[in-house]
């Protein structure tokens, strides 16, 4: 019912920015909270972020302070702005969409974060 497609990963020096995107189709957005997951090498995927079909942002203690989470309903995407990366931060994020908190029925296919000098 929904597809998700991410986009703006790349290369990032350690404390710089970058901005990832999710763009929604195929269903009605709105109904949706939507997260940012991430697996870093050799681990298990993790929640980064997400953000309820109210716009309440929730955070993993990784993310705090430094990322931040937003959607545009207009426009059927999800933002994860980065500040401060660390090279821990590198792995390949996944945007997910769902009806329950923290979503995780409808995925992206990822898009490479690296953080490195």
């Amino acid at each position: 019912q929904v597809q998700l497609v991410e986009s703006g990963g790349g290369l990032v020096q350690p404390g710089g920015s970058l901005r990832l995107s999710c763009a929604a189709s195929g269903s009605i957005f709105t109904f949706y909270g939507v997260g940012w997951y991430r697996q870093r090498p050799g681990e298990e995927r993790e929640l980064v972020a997400y953000v309820t079909n109210g716009g309440i942002p929730n955070y993993a203690d990784a993310a705090k302070g430094r990322f931040t989470i937003s959607r545009d309903n207009a426009k059927n995407t999800v933002y994860l702005q980065m500040d401060r990366a660390k090279p821990e931060d590198t792995a390949v994020y996944y945007c997910a969409a769902g009806r329950l908190m923290p979503p995780q029925t409808y995925w992206g296919q990822g898009t490479r974060v690296i953080v490195t000098v």
